[in-house]
Parts: structure tokens; sequence; C-alpha cells
């Protein structure tokens, strides 16, 4: 595995740059305000948090706002589900966004892993 230089080098951010655009599209328009401010500053927290951790100055702290960003990315997948049930999103379209989340925590616990694994 190659050492990131900057948080843009890693894949798990560059994954969520991409959700983030999607989000914004999805809800663009959408009069339920609290809902999509909700959806969208949890998918623009798994982006930040990535990006915020990297530029610690410890494995420690990168590896706390990994575990963060995690969360946020549960809670897109999470409000995907809300977003599905209220006709905001068709299901095919909630499926596709819960997926791509659902890889990116991935990406983030293994990370994570790591990072606590070798500190």
């Amino acid at each position: 595995m190659s050492k990131a230089e900057c948080f843009e080098d890693l894949r798990i951010w560059q994954e969520a740059r991409p959700l983030v655009k999607l989000i914004y599209q999805d809800f663009r328009g959408c009069k339920d305000y609290g809902f999509c401010d909700q959806i969208q500053r949890a998918g623009v927290s798994v982006m930040n948090n990535i990006a915020e951790g990297f530029e610690r100055n410890s494995d420690a702290d990168f590896a706390r706002f990994l575990n963060i960003a995690k969360g946020s990315a549960g809670e897109v997948r999470s409000m995907y589900y809300s977003a599905e049930d209220l006709n905001y999103v068709t299901a095919g379209m909630a499926q596709e966004r819960r997926q791509a989340a659902k890889i990116i925590s991935q990406g983030i616990g293994a990370l994570e892993g790591y990072l606590r694994k070798y500190p």
C-alpha cells in the first residue's frame, strides 16, 4: 500500500466526493428543508472528517475522525430509507446511494482498523 501524501489521494475521500454531489442533486428543489439539510450535512461530514482527520498530527486523531466519518456514512444510508419511504427518491436510486455509502463506510472501517492496529 502506497502512502498517501494528501487527503485527496485517499480512495475513500475520492469516493465520498461524488456521493456528496449526488446527494445535492437528488434533493435539489426539495421543499423539506430540514430533511435536505440533514442529509446534505451528513454527506459533507463523511468527506470533511476524512480530510480533517488526515490533516491531524497523529494516527489516533485520524482514526477518531474516520470513526465520525463512518457514522455519517451510516446516517446517509439511513436517511435514504426515509427518502425512499417519503417518495423523495425512487427505490432504485435510494438503493444505489445506500450501496455507495456502504462501500465508503467499509473502506473507512478498513483504514480505521489499520490505524488502530498499527499506531
